[in-house]
Order: C-alpha cells, then sequence, then structure tokens
C-alpha cells in the first residue's frame, strides 16, 4: 500500500525530484519525494490559495499547517520581511524536505512537528490547504487544536475543495467560534478567511 501524505513516517523510497512553481511573482524550485503531498507539482488548490491571499501582515509569527514540502513558509519567508515562520506538519519527510527547500533559498523557516511548537506560542497569520482525506473528525480536532492560537486580531487562511466539504466546514467553524467568511472561489476552491471570535 502507498504511503498517506499524512503518513508519520512514510515508508517508500526517499527518491528526490524538483517541482518549479510562480508564488507571488516569483519563480521557485524545490525538492520533493514519494510520500508526502503533491510531490509532482504545487498542488492546485495551494495555487488557488496562493493566487487569492497576497501576504497580508508585515513580519508576525506565521503558520504553515500541514506545510507539505514548504512552498507556503518558504515563500512567505521570502516575502515577508522579519517575519516568524514556522512549518508544521506530522509528516517527517515533508519537515526535512521542507528545512532542505528554506536552506537552499536561503531563508529562515522553524520546521516542527505539532507537539514540538511551544505552547506559548500564538500566530498573526495562519496558512493551510488542510488534511481534508484524514476524515472529518480528525480535521476538526486539528482545526480546534490550532486556531485558538491566533492572535486576537490574527487570521487564518484555509484552502479547501468546494466538493470536500468546503461551505460545511465554513458554517462549523463559523458555530465553534471561528467567524469564516468565504474569500474567494476558483476552480473548484474555497478560500475561507477565518478569525477569532469576539
Amino acid at each position: 500500500m502507498a504511503d498517506q501524505y499524512f503518513s508519520a513516517d512514510p515508508t517508500s523510497a526517499d527518491v528526490r525530484r524538483t517541482v518549479r512553481a510562480r508564488i507571488w511573482e516569483r519563480e521557485y524550485e524545490f525538492s520533493t519525494s514519494a510520500g508526502v503531498f503533491s510531490r509532482d507539482r504545487l498542488d492546485l488548490g495551494t495555487s488557488v490559495l496562493l493566487r487569492e491571499v497576497e501576504p497580508d501582515c508585515e513580519g508576525g509569527t506565521l503558520l504553515d499547517l500541514g506545510c507539505g514540502y514548504g512552498p507556503i513558509a518558504c515563500a512567505l519567508a521570502t516575502e515577508v520581511d522579519a517575519a516568524d515562520v514556522w512549518a508544521v506538519d506530522v509528516n517527517s519527510r515533508a519537515l526535512e524536505l521542507t528545512a532542505a527547500n528554506a536552506k537552499a533559498l536561503g531563508v529562515d523557516v522553524r520546521v516542527a512537528l505539532p507537539d514540538d511548537v511551544p505552547a506559548e506560542v500564538s500566530f498573526d497569520r495562519i496558512w493551510s490547504n488542510p488534511a481534508i482525506r484524514i476524515g472529518k473528525p480528525e480535521l476538526h480536532k486539528m482545526l480546534l487544536r490550532w486556531l485558538p492560537r491566533l492572535k486576537p486580531d490574527g487570521v487564518a487562511w484555509l484552502v479547501v475543495g468546494k466538493n470536500l466539504g468546503a461551505d460545511s466546514l465554513q458554517r462549523w467553524l463559523t458555530d465553534q467560534g471561528f467567524p469564516a467568511t468565504r474569500h474567494a472561489s476558483a476552480k473548484g476552491f474555497r478560500v475561507l478567511r477565518v478569525t477569532r471570535g469576539v
């Protein structure tokens, strides 16, 4: 059976390849491998997120939640001056790739397993193409773990496939006290803007 991208320790051969992507008017090359999310290209949902949302804060503490091989984290670290960028994933190979990609780009990204992010760290922005395929209970658990770590004026940007429950997730987030609005729709995806409730 092939590894799932949300496997903690992929068992597939670690054969590296290069993915090229244009993010916020800049060309990037990322190293990817088997056993991580969208190893062959920048995922369509991530592309939609990065096309519809510009880096919208100066500095601050930013989180790429479910970072994969790190395109969002690396782009944020490149574009946002003085940002403290965290890249979190359960997949050890994804974290290794993110660290390697950040080093190749000459940017600082803190890569970490979820349990290794200090409890006192809070975020100005959270960016995520969340792992919908882990199932609704686990997805909800993950979001309820990280969204409370938004600063009072913080924003989370999520991209979710319309046919994978984006609209119901939007309603659920709002019901949980995290008001979610639809920022954009493109190519079958919704980009949600999520904030802390009052």
